[in-house]
């Protein structure tokens, strides 16, 4: 069991800590069942922070990340055959090797595309980008960790469509996260997200 491990426990409970199953040579992963208003699943990179990111000097201190996704309790995320759920575990295991294999690093605000041909996720989440972010729904569930001679920090993922990627682009990670904020976009995945620039005229049509 690993430290990280070790601390969610004391912070969740052990019934809401659990291993999943991965393939050799893939990073450890753990799902945590959190009671919200609405509970969550999140699925979170055990083990990505024994990376030391190489993080420019205005990042020092943010060297040390767990990447996760935050799932609706409506998915079925253990249906590993579903293709409209399993991509999750395909790119979190992606990104966590993209990162270390390119010795490079993922801060807060980064932007990546879903490969080269930036194909939609699946046929229900349709973004094509990844955004991530500290975290905002599960901002005191997913605060810091200290562990031992590190302050590991947890990285959301999360799915954003193609224009949205070129306003935050455009306008910067600040506005772009006031535009998700004021339209009620969190870390939490939804198959149902609308894209957020369109909030004006989706209001006229309602």
């Amino acid at each position: 069991m690993t430290d990280l491990e070790k601390a969610l426990i004391t912070r969740f409970g052990e019934e809401r800590v659990q291993s999943i199953p991965v393939q050799q040579g893939e990073i450890p992963l753990l799902a945590l069942d959190l009671e919200l208003k609405s509970p969550v699943t999140v699925i979170v990179t055990n083990g990505l922070s024994d990376y030391k990111m190489p993080v420019p000097e205005a990042e020092k201190g943010n060297e040390y990340n767990e990447l996760y996704f935050c799932l609706p309790n409506y998915w079925k995320w253990e249906e590993l055959d579903n293709p409209q759920m399993n991509w999750v575990f395909t790119w979190i295991q992606k990104l966590s090797s993209f990162v270390v294999n390119r010795e490079t690093w993922f801060g807060h605000g980064h932007t990546i595309p879903c490969g080269k041909d930036m194909q939609s996720l699946s046929q229900t989440m349709k973004q094509n980008h990844f955004f991530m972010i500290r975290p905002i729904l599960l901002e005191e569930e997913l605060a810091p960790l200290e562990l031992n001679d590190r302050t590991v920090q947890f990285l959301a993922l999360v799915p954003i469509f193609a224009d949205e990627m070129d306003y935050k682009q455009g306008k910067g990670t600040v506005k772009f996260l006031k535009k998700l904020n004021n339209n009620g976009v969190t870390e939490k995945l939804d198959d149902f997200r609308a894209n957020v620039l369109n909030s004006r005229l989706r209001f006229w049509r309602s």
